[in-house]
């Protein structure tokens, strides 16, 4: 997660709207009044599109919170959504630009996402199980501070992931 100026405000408001659209069952098909979530969506540059509503709830309601497009696809499909695997990976291209979503390339290069949020917070990747765990530490964030202005510079953003494995039990 990247904790830079990179609209996680913005990117609130999004979620915040989408998830009430979603709530409110916005129809393919059928122009109804503006809601919240298309008016956010399309401050943020995004035409709202079913698929794009869609996308967004399965990553509101992901459990663990990373998942790659091919996740968000079989989801989808879980939910007799059809929604291509060709507009999933569209869709989140178009979220990370917009800020709704960050995207992660943990460990072997394979992309996952998550939601943009304005809390900061670093990454454990288990190397044995891919399982990700998310963490704030503020001494971790104390020194890196630190580290950078020694060097004379400001911290501007920064994403920590630190490769992990579970010790052995005894």
């Amino acid at each position: 997660m990247r904790d830079g100026p990179q609209g996680g405000f913005r990117a609130q408001q999004v979620r915040e709207g989408v998830r009430e659209g979603v709530r409110e069952g916005v129809r393919e098909g059928v122009r109804e009044e503006e809601t919240v979530p298309q008016r956010n969506l399309k401050s943020a540059g995004l035409k709202v599109t079913l698929p794009r509503l869609k996308v967004l709830e399965v990553l509101e309601n992901a459990e663990p919170h990373h998942l790659s497009a091919e996740d968000v696809y079989k989801r989808l499909i879980q939910t007799d959504e059809s929604v291509g695997l060709a507009t999933v990976y569209r869709v989140l291209t178009q979220f990370e630009s917009a800020g709704i979503v960050d995207r992660h390339n943990f460990d072997d290069g394979h992309a996952v996402y998550e939601l943009a949020n304005e809390a900061h917070h670093d990454h454990m990747v288990d190397v044995d199980t891919g399982t990700v765990t998310e963490f704030v530490n503020e001494r971790i964030e104390t020194l890196q501070k630190e580290v950078v202005k020694e060097h004379g510079y400001e911290l501007v953003d920064h994403e920590l992931v630190l490769y992990v494995r579970k010790l052995p039990d005894g």
